[in-house]
């Protein structure tokens, strides 16, 4: 935590980029960064998101953040991303520390170096970004001069696994809690930084919203097992809640955000249109997690589509959340924004369509400027009973009904979205993907008379997620699940009428394995990440760059001497005590549990937003409540907001 201004490392760095793949990723002076002179900050931040740029640029939770901080009275933000090999090798060599793309400062010179994990995957990257910004591997071994590597992110619901390596962990919502730990370190260095790094970790554990792992003892069973999670120091809260953002209107962030220089996987202006889900998909972490649904409202989603591109001169707006089409106001928003944006360039997106929610009027607003792509839908089981066991209450028919509707107003191409690995799967459950693919695309030729109907069948392997009724289910091995993704490649592949007509893409199962020993993991998991990286581990969520068989020999070392299969393919029971369990995410452990067992007897459960209350827990437990419309309200006025470069 350096209060002297640390020298920019861009003029020692500038001659390195000519070696190196993509140099422009690490140039920064992007429209809309921002630079703060340091002395004008009390409290400074690195945030990261431990990708690439091209997959990182792009995350709308550190988007959302840097304008956060930065607009803050005596705050600075700015940002950083993990570095390619290439580089990192360059920067050992010549002394070149990890580094900020807004100004090129030192990392190690923050006060906070926060990092936002979406995929347990990230966290050999964690440990080389540590490693090359000269910040010790192990909390423990930091000094006051390092500053706090604190974890946020979905991962961090589960932060165990990386428990040696981060100081802090934030459960939820970023925006508040970010403002309130940036008002705490400020009030503590004002005071002269009384007590070093250790009291400046209890001020923040004792607001009973931040985690501090060092301030809990994990105590184990001889078979393994967590006997308990304890405080280890008075002042210490048995659990940590996570944190829950009401009344989106209130924060309409990103509003100007970062508009790339490289390529990166989303070239477009995002707007979340509503945060939460009560779906109740069993398998989704992130709908579990994010409850209870808090909407935006019409005017306030028009305000920021206009203010965003005006602000970025970008062309695509994506209307975010985890399940859009349920917006209460969707076909008033996606009409309205049509209207507005009628014969300009500017183009409107979802992310995949639940089949129940969809319908052809949403679809050809979406469409009216003449970009139709392909739809996607997410039935996620390929037979009833599977979707039954999961919660998604999407029947066959529905589906047939929905795809006939698309492919009968001129749309050729559909792609569906599946899981294979699930809790009580079978081969048949499988297979039935295969039947599936093949009516809709019988389906298609019917109501389109045509023969060029394409479906597109997409794969991903199942992992049990921390927070969520499926968190004591067993995963599918590896070996199994390529021998299902096998017969279903074959079965597609025999259908003489409709095979050529199905493309199929899918991952064999090792990722999902490894994805699935550290979702689930405990603080002995830590030596294994350690030992991968250690041995080259980086970027695992590329497949070029994963290696299953280092995860594997990292964990059988006898160093670390863990179990791969007692963490992923052991189911669990109630009584067992989960790495998590004192990490609050307002979701009751009973209901949870319920929840479970209705999976195995595959009975569904409704969406609490149209029903009475399941006691989830959350809103009682958080005191909060969903928060959904409509509001009968409209858009601004078109003539308030139209303008030259919005019709170029």
């Amino acid at each position: 935590m350096s209060a002297a201004e640390p020298e920019t490392l861009f003029p020692r760095l500038e001659p390195l980029l000519g070696r190196v793949g993509k140099p422009i990723q690490y140039v920064g002076g992007e429209v809309n960064s921002v630079v703060t002179e340091w002395a004008d900050a009390d409290v400074r931040w690195c945030l990261m998101y431990p990708d690439a740029y091209e997959v990182g640029q792009p995350n709308q939770g550190v988007a959302i953040l840097y304008e956060v901080l930065n607009e803050a009275d005596r705050v600075l933000a700015e940002r950083t991303y993990a570095v390619w090999p290439d580089l990192a090798a360059l920067m050992r060599q010549h002394g070149i520390p990890q580094f900020t793309l807004d100004t090129h400062r030192p990392v190690r010179a923050f006060d906070v170096l926060g990092v936002s994990f979406s995929t347990e995957l990230g966290y050999t990257n964690l440990l080389e970004t540590l490693d090359l910004a000269g910040i010790p591997l192990h909390a423990a071994d930091r000094t006051d001069e390092d500053p706090i590597v604190l974890a946020g992110g979905h991962a961090s619901f589960n932060p165990e696994p990386i428990a040696d390596f981060i100081d802090a962990a934030v459960l939820g919502d970023g925006e508040e809690i970010s403002l309130a730990i940036s008002e705490l370190i400020a009030e503590w260095k004002s005071e002269g930084s009384p007590g070093g790094r250790d009291e400046l970790l209890a001020r923040l554990a004792a607001t009973g919203g931040v985690y501090i792992p060092r301030f809990y003892t994990v105590d184990y069973l001889p078979d393994g097992r967590i006997q308990r999670v304890a405080p280890n120091r008075a002042g210490v809260p048995f659990t940590v809640r996570k944190h829950t953002l009401m009344d989106l209107d209130q924060w309409p962030y990103p509003k100007k955000p970062l508009v790339p220089l490289a390529e990166t996987v989303h070239e477009r202006y995002s707007v979340e249109i509503f945060r939460g889900c009560t779906r109740g998909c069993r398998f989704c972490q992130a709908g579990m997690i994010t409850r209870p649904v808090r909407e935006r409202s019409i005017e306030t989603i028009g305000r920021m589509v206009a203010d965003g591109l005006q602000a970025t001169g970008l062309e695509e707006v994506g209307l975010l959340s985890l399940s859009s089409a349920d917006h209460s106001e969707i076909g008033e928003v996606t009409t309205q924004l049509a209207d507005r944006y009628e014969d300009s360039n500017v183009s409107l997106s979802l992310p995949s369509t639940r089949v129940d929610a969809f319908n052809i009027d949403l679809a050809n607003e979406l469409s009216r400027n003449g970009r139709r792509s392909g739809l996607t839908f997410a039935p996620e089981g390929g037979s009833e009973r599977m979707r039954r066991v999961i919660n998604k209450m999407v029947d066959e028919d529905d589906l047939i009904r929905t795809v006939a509707t698309a492919y009968g107003n001129g749309w050729r191409q559909v792609k569906l979205y599946f899981m294979c690995g699930l809790p009580t799967e079978t081969d048949e459950d499988v297979l039935a993907i295969a039947d599936l693919a093949a009516r809709v695309i019988e389906t298609g030729r019917e109501v389109s008379g045509r023969k060029d109907i394409r479906c597109t069948v997409s794969i991903g392997g199942f992992v049990p997620k921390p927070h969520t009724p499926f968190q004591w289910a067993a995963q599918l091995d590896a070996e199994t699940t390529h021998d299902r993704l096998i017969k279903l490649r074959d079965a597609i592949r025999a259908d003489k009428r409709y095979g050529r007509a199905i493309g199929l893409r899918y991952h064999d199962g090792e990722p999902g394995i490894v994805e699935g020993l550290l979702s689930r993991g405990d603080r002995r998991l830590g030596a294994v990440i350690e030992a991968v990286w250690r041995a080259g581990g980086r970027f695992d969520g590329w497949s070029e760059h994963f290696s299953y068989q280092r995860w594997m020999d990292a964990a059988a070392d006898t160093l670390t001497g863990v179990d791969v299969d007692w963490y992923t393919t052991r189911e669990r029971d109630y009584d067992e005590v989960l790495p998590w369990d004192h990490l609050d995410a307002g979701l009751d452990r009973d209901w949870l549990w319920e929840d479970w067992q209705d999976a195995l007897d595959e009975v569904n459960v409704d969406d609490c937003r149209w029903t009475p209350c399941f006691d989830c827990g959350v809103c009682q437990h958080l005191d909060t409540e969903i928060q959904i419309g409509p509001t009968g309200r409209s858009l601004l006025p078109i003539a308030e907001i139209t303008g030259p470069s919005l019709t170029r």
